[in-house]
């Protein structure tokens, strides 16, 4: 791969500081990881945004959540249709192989996505509309949430609102997974829906019995 070139030179001194330090506290740990396999209790869908952390912001170790990220932190529709569907697999592993306990989608504020979604919709973003976006076709999960927010007033309000909508049909798809639906109605793995803030660190969830985020 002729165009692949070398780290540069400030990610090599960051490694070598890692493991010199938080490797060498942890050796124990990581050993045990690499021998026994990963037996993480939760999995988190979170978005690709640099500015969220789920591990940082619940202080978990390595081995603690398996982490899938995504732009917008979308669960899509439930497609068996023989395509390539990364975030589908990684919810399959998680359910079926991991046996993980809990399934938690974690939305945030100032989501470049959903605001896409948002411009898009309202017919601002012509080119997401193109077929040759990604970005714009992986964003037609979150058009119907849109449907529920497009009567607010164009701003801040209504991008939060979305936000917040996009972390409710990414629970609703996900009871589409038959292994997921399942698990759930027998109880051996719950859903849950986080909203991050982050200006201020504030971290809502979902209650399900009064249908609002409610800060943790």
């Amino acid at each position: 791969m002729q165009h692949a070139k070398p780290l540069p030179a400030y990610l090599i001194e960051r490694y070598h500081g890692w493991s010199e330090t938080t490797y060498l506290e942890k050796k124990d740990l990581m050993h045990k990881l690499a021998d026994e396999g990963q037996h993480p209790p939760a999995m988190v869908v979170a978005c690709c945004d640099s500015r969220v952390h789920a591990t940082s912001i619940f202080g978990v170790d390595q081995g603690d959540f398996f982490l899938h990220r995504n732009i917008a932190n979308l669960v899509p529709p439930y497609e068996p249709d023989g395509g390539a569907h990364g975030t589908s697999a990684a919810i399959e592993y998680a359910v079926t192989e991991l046996r993980v306990q809990r399934l938690i989608v974690m939305g945030h504020s100032k989501c470049g996505g959903v605001q896409g979604c948002l411009d898009m919709c309202s017919g601002h973003a012509p080119q997401l509309e193109e077929q040759t976006s990604f970005v714009g076709r992986w964003m037609d999960a979150l058009r119907p949430g849109y449907e529920r927010i497009k009567h607010m007033e164009r701003g801040a309000e209504q991008s939060r609102a979305l936000e917040k909508v996009g972390v409710l049909v990414s629970l609703e798809n996900l009871m589409d997974f038959p292994f997921v639906n399942e698990r759930v109605k027998r109880g051996s793995l719950t859903l849950h829906g986080l909203w991050y803030d982050i200006r201020d660190g504030a971290v809502e969830f979902y209650n399900a019995d009064n249908d609002e985020f409610e800060r943790v």
